[in-house]
């Protein structure tokens, strides 16, 4: 009963009118509001009318136009940056759930504690140091051309397959110390509770820590999977006929680097929105931290 007067009260304050200071106040803050966005409006529209000012009055300019901003060269490689853009996202969408799975499980390993579990947990922490310090692109190339060198059988030679799963290798490294630090930031009453409860070591990483984890570490991991749409484009080094390489292909036997631009543009759709959705999950995050 007294909860639901409590809340009838509540109720009741907030049908109640807005004072006239109140009205005030909220008027203020939309004036306060529109002058900022003019300001910025006017800031941005400056600087970028500037900026394009000094760059079309370069003396170099005419020559940088029509090598990267040529409309027959763009529409020509057109068809053949988008077959290749196809493979960049056939990797990315096999790699994505590889590399949370991966990074998760490698996570889990190196916060065991069984001391029979310790040859595990230095396997996990030596993958994690040896794929987050090597660069990408010499794992790609390690695994697309050494792997088939070594003539293993029932080992598949596709470059595509191979590719992907060095980056699943860089990658993982990277996610599992996202999934890590989401681990350690879980307060040890938490984990308490749960032992209180009499649940085993591993029932409670499953139904106490991870939820809690992995919620924490959402944004974080969103920006590691932008990252790996973008790295896609390191199969390159290795032949594969993805956007990067056949815009290379173009550039190389018609002399022009538009199709290059063309390629950038493939990734920005897929990246912008991916960028965007990171925002709002990051505000929204933050928001439920506050309490708003």
């Amino acid at each position: 009963m007294e909860g639901s007067s409590r809340q009838a009260r509540y109720d009741a304050r907030q049908a109640r009118p807005p004072s006239a200071r109140e009205l005030e106040r909220q008027a203020v803050r939309r004036r306060l509001r529109i002058q900022q966005i003019v300001i910025a409006t006017v800031v941005t529209v400056v600087v970028a009318v500037g900026l394009a000012l000094l760059v079309i009055s370069s003396p170099g300019w005419d020559r940088v136009r029509d090598y990267f901003l040529s409309w027959s060269h763009a529409r020509d490689s057109f068809a053949a940056i988008a077959e290749g853009f196809w493979i960049n996202i056939r990797i990315f969408l096999v790699a994505e759930p590889c590399v949370l799975v991966l990074g998760a499980l490698v996570a889990i390993a190196r916060q065991t504690t069984s001391p029979w579990l310790a040859p595990l947990r230095l396997l996990a922490t030596g993958y994690t140091d040896l794929f987050r310090g090597v660069p990408s692109i010499m794992v790609v190339v390690i695994c697309g051309i050494g792997i088939p060198a070594l003539g293993l059988s029932g080992v598949t030679s596709s470059l595509f397959w191979l590719t992907t799963f060095a980056l699943v290798l860089c990658y993982g490294a990277y996610v599992a110390e996202v999934f890590r630090a989401g681990i350690l930031a879980i307060h040890p009453t938490q984990v308490a509770s749960a032992e209180a409860l009499a649940l085993t070591r591993a029932q409670t990483m499953r139904f106490v820590v991870l939820p809690q984890a992995v919620r924490r570490v959402v944004p974080p991991l969103m920006n590691d999977l932008v990252s790996l749409q973008k790295d896609t484009a390191l199969i390159s080094a290795v032949g594969v006929f993805e956007a990067l390489r056949a815009a290379q292909d173009y550039q190389g036997y018609h002399f022009n680097g538009t199709p290059l631009l063309v390629a950038a543009a493939y990734f920005l759709i897929v990246a912008v929105p991916l960028t965007r959705l990171t925002d709002w999950l990051m505000r929204r995050q933050i928001e439920k931290e506050q309490g708003r």
